[in-house]
């Protein structure tokens, strides 16, 4: 924890205060903090590159869209994607599941076709396909809180038209065994999406590997800039669906009488695009590659095993499910103590951990409660922290 503790100099914001109190944070599955690095690649940009990207013939622009393409070949090499066309950028993910929607949707689906979908999804990945009129199949949990797999075969359908699950729970911290899922849904000839934006900050991800069909991140949840991530889809499909939104930069040629799109990737990013946040995207993303996987997981398996260890210590404690694998995030109710009192109590303290539904409404129903305590865990995170929750926690007993 030593080198992790080093490792925080990098990240300005733990040099200030909450309430007097030295900053806990423990929010990591909302959004992660940002190393000094990332911000100052786009502050260079804003000041020695700022100007609109492709077709520009004068520096400035060229030399915009070159860190701009540098940035999706970064994201390409992130994922192990076979090409860049196959990095779309995004707003995040849920504009990416929006994106999916309604262009794979408008190809390959109809008003009451099936998707296959998990008890534990977020609202992001819930809401999209209601809107379009699809209808859901869920993937039950079990007790533990982990996917019932041997449900899942019986939920396709003739109308089933696309698997999409979560990688890791949002709330209980569940690691979906997504190389199963791709597995089962394949022998039925039926895509997959998975949405990675808990995954990719706790594990490498391989797309090709995982022969997954789509899958999206955010990038403010890997130490990126906000407003930016990614879309991954096989180029077989993303060729075969239409563009998501008209306006320039996604046309070949227009006209008053009809418009022709552009090539991947551009014909799914309309309009000016967040080249400023694509390079501070490839920025964090190097900066996870750089730090080395085995030192994150490693780093994360010790600091998990000690909040369990610690969290079950306190009497009182309640941790929401029991699952397997577990990654990055731990859920929990204090007895008789309100989430939100807790989290409350625990600002007080300088120690920021969220509290609610966690846009998972569905799961919350499914284990019978209205919310949780939510403590998620990044790169920065020492045994310290967890101790000061720990004591938080006494003080917050302490007051009921």
């Amino acid at each position: 924890m030593a080198y992790v503790k080093r490792l925080r100099i990098s990240f300005p914001i733990f040099r200030s205060k909450v309430n007097g109190k030295q900053l806990v944070y423990l929010d990591n599955a909302a959004t992660t903090q940002k190393p000094h690095s990332v911000v100052k690649k786009m502050v260079d940009c804003y000041f020695r590159t700022n100007a609109n990207i492709h077709r520009g013939v004068h520096y400035l622009s060229r030399k915009a869209t070159e860190i701009h393409e540098d940035a999706r070949s970064v994201a390409q090499g992130f994922l192990n994607a076979a090409s860049s066309v196959e990095i779309i950028f995004t707003h995040g993910t849920t504009d990416a599941v929006n994106l999916l929607a309604s262009s794979y949707g408008k190809a390959f689906m109809q008003t009451g076709d099936e998707v296959i979908v998990s008890a534990m999804e977020h609202h992001s990945n819930i809401v999209p396909w209601q809107l379009l009129g699809f209808k859901l199949k869920v993937i039950p949990l079990n007790s533990r809180g982990e996917l019932q797999m041997d449900a899942l075969p019986a939920l396709f359908t003739e109308k089933t038209r696309l698997v999409a699950v979560t990688h890791i729970s949002n709330v209980l911290g569940t690691v979906n065994p997504v190389e199963d899922i791709v597995r089962i849904a394949h022998e039925r000839d039926v895509p997959v999406f998975i949405d990675g934006a808990q995954a990719v900050a706790h594990r490498p991800v391989d797309v090709q590997a995982l022969d997954v069909d789509f899958y999206a991140f955010s990038g403010h949840k890997v130490y990126g800039p906000t407003g930016t991530g990614i879309l991954y889809g096989k180029q077989k499909w993303l060729d075969a669906m239409p563009p998501y939104q008209g306006g320039g930069e996604m046309i070949k040629n227009v006209s008053f009488e009809k418009t022709t799109f552009n090539e991947l990737p551009y014909k799914f990013e309309a309009g000016t695009p967040d080249f400023i946040g694509s390079a501070g995207l490839a920025t964090a993303l190097q900066y996870v590659q750089n730090m080395g996987w085995k030192v994150i997981q490693t780093n994360e398996t010790e600091l998990m095993h000690y909040a369990e260890l610690c969290l079950r210590g306190v009497e009182g404690v309640r941790i929401i499910g029991e699952p397997a694998e577990r990654s990055g995030v731990i859920s929990f109710l204090l007895d008789k103590v309100h989430h939100y009192d807790v989290g409350m109590i625990l600002d007080q303290l300088g120690i920021a951990v969220r509290t609610g539904h966690h846009c998972a409404e569905p799961l919350m129903n499914a284990l019978g409660i209205d919310g949780t305590v939510r403590i998620s865990f990044a790169i920065y995170n020492t045994w310290d922290d967890v101790s000061l929750l720990v004591q938080g926690l006494e003080k917050v007993k302490s007051m009921f």
